[in-house]
């Protein structure tokens, strides 16, 4: 039979979802439902399958419907109809998809007339149908039967409104002839969701039915009771055809000659039946299509303009032309190195917000984690004085010393110094890991090129690598021509007479007064009976550690100076995320309120690690474990000899301003040598020689084999072009070989107020 209202329509929208199927998208049309609501046995599914044009709906009296159907109709050369719950199961005979909707509609009810609204999902494919979604929903009734629940109405009452309170559903008050129609449950709920009767259309059925000398034309004519869409007579198959198997073409000549040949429907009989039902429908589904496509122009409007650019690029695109593989390799190589050097010198475009990279991270290593380790390394205080003792008395041997011996300060400065190589090869691992991490961020470019990409990334990171040893043998060389000479005339170095009066806390060097050194934010851990953890922005100076109650920096909470305060590392809690140090004074003395110490939290190390970093600028140095205690350490460390404690303080205060220089020039020399042997290496490598290795690494044409995803990739926005491209010029058809059909003007519906 086919819907041969719609067949003018069916072409271009298929068209149209081909054009979008082939992208892999829907073209979100939006079509709408068809919901069938009416009493039970209002013959609701026989005006379903007359669109289907097959018989597939179970059949019998009381409710025969007592799930949600979910029809799908879907354009198809082929005919077959697929159940949600049978995946995979194609149903060819449609007296098995009426076996099947039964089976599991008791699968769920039970098989005495319960009802569940839980919908079966059914797909009908067929070259007679439009894309379009009717849903069969249970009769609408008063009275409970069996083992169904008392509040049976309320229960289907609320699973219609599930469906046809949505805008784009369209109601099918569907009303048997042989019943009054202003008790019509149909209409009532349709007047309820849809009141101006914009998407109501009423269907009579049983015409056929009526009494002798009976008939509908009042109300077929929409003069009793009238609706704004009026009302379509319809002549269904009795259930005599149905169990004779009465084709639905014949059912319908059949319903045609009724309407020809009836004395009270013939004037009207153009308006009436089956065909003129899905030629109403199809209008309003062509009314709502073109009221969709303005917005769908626009979106594939843009979509076109947005892909422009890139297809523009495939347009002429010949995979196998050698002379396209050699400047694709160019550009490649050349772009590969111009984003090595943006990451490590850093550029105002494809900036990484999320974490530190490249160059930045390169820059906090040298000048935050690294003076940060070599302070770790040379403070600790009480091997050092024991190490400088027995060096003092190592030199004397046997006599007793009158002088300080120099040997003693030599030796105890080369120790130090020799403690520089940990901290000095730490760094330039570090290094080396964020350049190799950064080789393989800009090597993600060349994804399309998997070969390409694993060759670069191989040969600038073999290149590194090489580097690498390089610069750790330069590293070491600088530390022992440290080794090599000490240099006690050195300008900075404070000399034996100033060292005797000195004192190493006078003489501690400290940054300009209330010069601010750190600002941003951190947690202060307290107990929950102190108040509880609470976040604040602190301000580091030169002279003291301030903290706020937000970044206004209105309301100050606290000032603590800085005079007698050290570090220490602080075990991360059970049950916290966050990364902890802590703060207290050398002289026991509460640093905030009654306590000893303030625990100061951060969301990662690396903020700990910085922050530490900042304290050091400020003199705020990190506690050393006390391995030894004094109980446990040897007598002999220990002198009571005034002139040995004398001698012990000199060299302490000369070791620590010797070592303050060569700290100084390491920190200044390390990141030097690490850029020019390594990083700007790295770069000149890349510019200049990376090209020449990768055409000695292999043949060109495996280098520039394209990945599979990258062929893809390409086919597929040539594709998704070409049918945006159709899709726009198949709307332009929609538009001129359709046409828009006002609503009816209203009626006047006080009726139904009144029945309600």
């Amino acid at each position: 039979m086919g819907n041969r209202g719609m067949e003018d329509l069916i072409p271009l929208i298929n068209k149209l979802q081909d054009a979008f199927s082939s992208i892999g998208q829907s073209c979100n049309l939006d079509l709408p439902q068809i919901a069938v609501v009416g009493g039970q046995s209002a013959g609701k599914s026989s005006v379903l399958e007359n669109f289907v044009g097959r018989d597939f709906l179970p059949r019998g009296s009381g409710i025969v419907t007592r799930r949600p159907l979910i029809l799908q109709l879907c354009f198809n050369k082929a005919e077959y109809a697929e159940f949600l719950h049978c995946k995979g199961r194609k149903f060819v005979d449609f007296e098995e998809v009426r076996a099947e909707i039964e089976a599991e509609t008791d699968r769920i009810t039970g098989s005495n007339k319960g009802i569940s609204p839980i919908p079966i999902n059914l797909r009908v494919y067929s070259p007679n149908v439009l894309n379009l979604t009717l849903i069969d929903l249970p009769g609408m009734t008063k009275v409970a039967v069996g083992d169904q629940p008392l509040d049976i109405e309320h229960q289907i009452r609320d699973m219609l409104l599930q469906f046809i309170t949505k805008e784009s559903c369209l109601i099918l008050a569907v009303t048997p002839a042989n019943q009054d129609l202003a008790n019509s449950d149909a209409l009532k709920i349709a007047k309820e969701v849809d009141p101006q009767g914009l998407r109501t259309i009423g269907v009579i059925t049983k015409l056929d039915l009526m009494d002798e000398g009976t008939d509908a034309k009042d109300i077929l004519e929409n003069k009793l009771l009238p609706l704004r869409r009026g009302y379509i007579g319809v002549v269904n198959r009795s259930q005599k055809d149905i169990d004779g198997r009465k084709d639905i073409r014949a059912a319908l000549a059949a319903e045609r000659k009724f309407f020809l040949s009836h004395p009270g429907y013939r004037h009207m009989a153009e308006r009436m039946g089956t065909p003129h039902l899905q030629k109403q429908l199809n209008q309003q589904l062509t009314n709502h299509i073109r009221d969709t496509l303005p917005g769908l122009r626009s979106k594939l409007q843009s979509q076109v303009l947005s892909l422009e650019k890139e297809v523009e690029e495939y347009k002429n695109f010949r995979p196998d032309d050698p002379t396209r593989k050699t400047k694709a390799l160019l550009q490649m190589v050349q772009q590969f190195g111009v984003d090595f050097e943006k990451r490590i010198e850093g550029s105002g475009d494809q900036v990484d917000t999320a974490e530190l990279s490249g160059g930045a991270k390169i820059n906090r290593i040298f000048h935050e984690r690294f003076p940060f380790e070599l302070v770790k390394i040379v403070f600790d205080e009480k091997e050092l004085r024991r190490e400088i003792s027995h060096a003092i008395k190592n030199v004397h041997g046997v006599r007793t010393g009158l002088f300080t011996p120099d040997l003693a300060f030599e030796a105890i400065v080369k120790k130090q110094i020799i403690k520089l190589k940990e901290p000095c090869i730490k760094c330039i691992d570090l290094v080396i890991q964020e350049l190799i991490n950064t080789v393989r961020q800009c090597t993600n470019k060349l994804g399309s090129y998997p070969r390409l990409r694993e060759e670069t990334e191989r040969i600038v990171t073999t290149y590194v690598r090489e580097r690498e040893g390089k610069t750790k043998d330069q590293v070491m060389l600088l530390i022992d021509i440290e080794l090599s000479y000490i240099n006690t005339n050195h300008e900075d170095f404070i000399g034996f007479a100033n060292a005797q009066q000195r004192n190493t806390h006078q003489n501690k060097k400290r940054a300009i007064p209330n010069q601010v050194i750190r600002k941003g934010w951190l947690t202060i851990n307290i107990s929950i009976m102190k108040g509880g953890s609470k976040e604040y922005w602190f301000i580091l100076t030169a002279e003291s550690l301030s903290w706020y109650k937000d970044e206004e920096e209105k309301e100050k909470k606290y000032m603590l100076p800085l005079d007698n305060l050290k570090l220490r590392d602080v075990e991360k809690g059970f049950m916290s995320t966050k990364h902890v140090f802590g703060v207290f004074n050398t002289e026991s003395r509460n640093v905030y309120k009654d306590l000893r110490q303030i625990e100061l939290a951060c969301d990662t190390q690396e903020d700990v690690d910085s922050w530490k970093a900042s304290f050091l600028r400020a003199g705020v140095y990190p506690e050393k474990d006390q391995v030894d205690t004094e109980d446990t350490a040897p007598s002999e460390t220990f002198s009571m000899d005034p002139q040995l404690e004398r001698q012990v303080e000199t060299i302490r205060n000369l070791v620590d301003s010797y070592i303050g220089i060569v700290n100084k020039s390491i920190r200044d020399l390390m990141p030097k040598t690490i850029m020019h042997l390594m990083i700007n290496s790295a770069k000149d490598f890349i510019h200049s020689e990376l090209l020449a290795y990768l055409y000695s690494s292999g043949d060109q044409n495996s280098l520039m084999e394209e990945s599979a995803d990258q062929a893809q990739r390409r086919d597929e926005m040539l594709r998704m072009y070409h049918a945006l491209k159709e899709a726009l010029h198949i709307i332009g058809d929609i538009t001129t070989t359709t046409v828009t059909v006002p609503v009816p003007p209203p009626v006047n519906d006080s009726w139904m107020q009144e029945a309600r």
